[in-house]
């Protein structure tokens, strides 16, 4: 088989997503739709370039278990490369659970302990031949997720097997955004975060996105991406920041959006796009997500 040239870290897992028209403040006991999909920000991310054409490969971590087995299928159905999961014998297959209403998400559980407990485990083939290693080290597109443990993801900041290659960071939630800390100062390291998220990793609130994606480079970034909902985003490096406003649409689903603008913004730098086009690029593809027209 042709080797694999993205990599998609971090968790893989089943999406249990309720979702109600009607305001869900907390309590709230309502009518709608529940559903369960493959998910997990790595996950998410590898189908939205799975869509674009791509065929990613996931490093992560699935149990032996019934849960794992249809996760496993359901990926290769949809064109992923998973010859490089680990299975483990020990460790369930890993959940997440998000409740929606019409303003966007109300709370959510991410139940990613199988990922942390596996540990590095989940990396061996960077290390062992089979995606790389000391003399052969990995030089395609990676994108990695804060649902590692933070132990692993410190190691992977300084791994020469990482050192050269085109190298996306999510934090995955603001809960675990500052375990990127790390990889502040890696030459090659591009932050993806939302505004709060950005305000955590920068120990300081901050008012808007290009302020943020600026202030992620002062502090060690190679390069920011910040997102701020339906306000302005940026994409900020040591020389320039560029700014792009998200289409308006009505708000279906909340859940995966800022992976979806992670993967497509990914995708169209992969096909040659500059960088103020594939800003605007993610951003529609994001929206086309968020206001439940792209189905897939």
């Amino acid at each position: 088989m042709t080797p694999a040239h993205i990599l998609c870290i971090g968790s893989v897992l089943w999406d249990i997503i309720g979702r109600s028209a009607q305001p869900m403040p907390l309590g709230a006991d309502r009518p709608g739709r529940i559903t369960m999909l493959p998910g997990g920000v790595a996950l998410n991310i590898a189908m939205a370039l799975a869509r674009a054409g791509h065929r990613p490969a996931l490093l992560s971590v699935l149990g032996q278990d019934p849960e794992g087995d249809a996760l496993l299928a359901a990926c290769g159905r949809l064109g992923l490369d998973m010859r490089y999961v680990t299975r483990a014998a020990d460790l369930p297959t890993d959940r997440y659970m998000a409740i929606e209403g019409p303003e966007g998400l109300c709370a959510a559980v991410a139940d990613a302990h199988s990922l942390e407990q596996a540990g590095a485990r989940i990396l061996a083939p960077l290390f062992d031949g089979r995606l790389g290693g000391r003399d052969a080290a990995f030089q395609g597109c990676v994108a990695m997720d804060g649902n590692l443990a933070p132990d692993v993801l410190a190691s992977c900041a300084t791994a020469p097997e990482l050192a050269g290659c085109d190298l996306r960071l999510a934090p995955a939630s603001p809960g675990k955004a500052l375990r990127l800390v790390p990889f502040l100062g890696h030459k090659r390291a591009v932050f993806y975060t939302n505004l709060e998220e950005a305000g955590l990793i920068c120990g300081q609130a901050l008012p808007d996105a290009p302020t943020a994606a600026q202030m992620l480079v002062a502090k060690g970034a190679a390069r920011a991406l910040v997102t701020d909902g339906a306000a302005i985003a940026a994409d900020a490096c040591a020389t320039t920041c560029h700014t792009g406003q998200p289409p308006r649409v009505a708000v279906a689903r909340i859940t995966g959006a800022g992976d979806t603008f992670m993967a497509a913004h990914i995708a169209a730098e992969l096909a040659g796009h500059p960088r103020a086009a594939a800003l605007q690029m993610a951003l529609a593809s994001a929206a086309r997500y968020v206001s439940g027209k792209d189905t897939a």
